[in-house]
């Protein structure tokens, strides 16, 4: 059980104690869980194509990850449905986030839901494309991994290397600038491709 004496007054989004631990994950928890994940993901990708077909498609598994890591959060994550139902679900998947952005136990997805991303794609990458759908899979996980420790640092480090400085700034913009924006965390520059990019003047 995850307990966190810097934030005694967490926000809370279900009141069934098992519930609310399933929305938190450590930093370690993190590493451990994909670790493993990505263990045997590479062990099931092991020979399925040569070493150059197999680094191409771990690329695009990466990229395919950029797009739909900036499609899920424009178009899932900032929807804005009617119904109280549809407000809350946002709520619990994202808009939380938005509430207390420095919760560093909410700054990573939960396992509940990106072992079932990551699930969801490799089962239909092997089934569309056969055994070497699971060397597309790795990149995919792979992307996922990235993302989510950049987010994660994004909140909670300094990051002072310019690249990782330029991320960051990306990031906080979508905060505390405009939400309607800066939608991608690791390939901003899909921002500028789909015109959602927010520029604010000055430092």
């Amino acid at each position: 059980m995850i307990k966190d004496r810097s934030r005694p007054q967490r926000l809370r989004l279900f009141r069934d104690e098992r519930m609310e631990q399933l929305t938190l994950i450590s930093p370690l928890g993190f590493a451990t869980t994909w670790l493993v994940v990505l263990m045997l993901a590479l062990v099931a990708s092991w020979g399925r194509a040569s070493v150059t077909v197999s680094l191409g498609l771990v690329l695009l598994g990466i990229l395919i990850w950029t797009l739909f890591e900036y499609a899920m959060h424009r178009f899932l994550f900032h929807l804005t449905p009617k119904s109280q139902l549809g407000q809350w679900l946002i709520f619990l998947m994202h808009g939380n986030h938005h509430v207390d952005p420095g919760d560093r136990y909410r700054n990573i997805m939960p396992p509940i839901v990106s072992l079932w991303v990551i699930g969801g794609f490799w089962g239909v990458s092997v089934l569309l494309l056969g055994p070497v759908g699971s060397v597309l899979s790795l990149g995919f996980a792979i992307g996922y991994v990235v993302y989510d420790g950049i987010h994660y640092a994004c909140h909670q480090f300094p990051m002072r290397s310019p690249v990782l400085r330029q991320l960051k700034r990306h990031h906080i913009r979508h905060h505390y600038a405009k939400q309607e924006g800066n939608y991608a965390i690791t390939a901003i520059f899909w921002d500028r491709v789909f015109r959602t990019d927010v520029r604010v003047k000055g430092r």
